[in-house]
């Protein structure tokens, strides 16, 4: 089915009660001003019924960079193996990474990791953007890194270097990376259209990220507000020190998307990103769900309440996972997902047997999930809530 509204055309289908998100869609692209583009797709019930794309380039098969949304991809490894009773999450990191208890970190809990609390957001000296392709060095690197705050006592987005810490608590229990369990344990059994490592072969069908376009009112913010290149903002992702990190080279890097790091280097399609949310908790394609229903509700629960020290937002981060109702209060308690700062968004919501990607060729700032995530999930809920 194909809908034009003023200059945009969407393509792609909706099933039967969702014809509202469709519109919602055509509606979010006409008012982006900035050569939009982009992909939404919604399962319910392990069924898919939203499938929509628009923009210059890009069909339902495109695989964009999805930066941090990869933190879902790397976060469900460790809700399976914490299932599986491989990793208890109230041990210790350095229990299985001895190493990493340098520092003052010994204390610290993989519960306590995973929720962005051992105030590792940087290295000294930094990383440079082909380091930040290498989880294991990261890992190495931060290991006898002196934290920024009393490990446990805060908590800030470890942007671009948590699923490298998690992925090497990982290794270390399993003998596995991230990736390799991701691809043998979720991507391949359901098929999904998300990869950590993207093949050669598929790389025909990657979409380069294209830089933002600021409003004027962002660019009389940022001139009136500079960032402060040694803040905890600027160091978390990567805009402190002599050479700020360019994010758009940074995942339009073929060494990056061959790697796969955890933290920012997914390619997938908005296909892809529901999907591994429907696998996790409704089942696919006839397929069983991968978590069962306590490790559901395990993954969307906040433990810890309290203000990030990087971002600013509030009672922010589960399992590892982002807290979605917070961000899109439509969605039932315990939904949980992640986004990425091109404006990328994933989640599942249990209560409603929702799982909702969304893919964005252009950066959207100044970051994380792009603000038309808003209107498309209350779409999405109020369709739901009319069946």
């Amino acid at each position: 089915m194909t809908d034009t509204d003023g200059t945009i055309t969407v393509h792609g289908t909706v099933a039967a009660g969702f014809e509202g998100v469709r519109e919602e869609f055509a509606a979010v692209l006409a008012a982006d001003h900035t050569e939009p583009g982009g992909q939404l797709a919604v399962y319910r019930d392990g069924r898919l019924v939203v499938d929509l794309w628009a923009g210059e380039g890009i069909d339902g098969d495109s695989l964009p960079a999805v930066y941090s949304s990869t933190k879902g991809a790397a976060h469900l490894v460790v809700a399976l193996l914490v299932q599986d009773g491989v990793i208890d999450p109230e041990r210790t990191v350095a229990s299985y990474w001895p190493e990493f208890a340098e520092g003052g970190k010994g204390e610290l809990t993989v519960r306590e990791l995973v929720s962005h609390r051992a105030g590792l957001v940087w290295a000294d000296g930094g990383f440079t953007a082909e380091e930040l392709a290498d989880d294991r060095l990261i890992a190495a690197r931060l290991a006898g890194q002196r934290p920024y705050w009393t490990p446990g006592t805060e908590y800030g987005y470890h942007a671009l270097v948590i699923g490298a810490l998690t992925g090497e608590v990982v290794r270390r229990a399993t003998g596995r990376s991230i990736q390799e369990l991701f691809e043998e344990r979720v991507r391949a059994p359901y098929g999904l259209d998300f990869h950590l490592g993207l093949p050669e072969a598929l790389e025909s069908r990657y979409v380069d990220i294209r830089p933002g376009v600021p409003t004027p009112e962002q660019t009389a913010e940022m001139a009136a507000n500079p960032l402060d290149p040694d803040s905890l903002r600027a160091l978390a992702f990567g805009f402190g020190g002599n050479e700020p990190l360019d994010l758009i080279a940074l995942v339009n890097n073929r060494a990056l998307r061959a790697l796969g790091p955890a933290s920012v280097g997914g390619v997938g399609s908005a296909r892809g990103l529901a999907g591994m949310y429907a696998a996790a908790v409704t089942g696919l394609d006839g397929r069983a769900p991968l978590l069962t229903p306590e490790s559901v509700a395990e993954a969307g629960r906040v433990r810890w309440k309290g203000t990030d020290l990087v971002t600013g937002e509030t009672d922010h981060f589960a399992l590892g996972f982002e807290a979605s109702q917070a961000v899109y209060p439509a969605l039932g308690e315990g939904a949980f997902g992640h986004s990425g700062a091109a404006g990328s968004q994933a989640y599942a919501d249990p209560a409603s047997g929702v799982a909702y990607g969304y893919t964005r060729r252009r950066f959207a700032l100044p970051g994380g999930a792009a603000p038309e995530n808003e209107r498309l999930s209350a779409a999405v809920s109020e369709a739901v809530a009319k069946l």
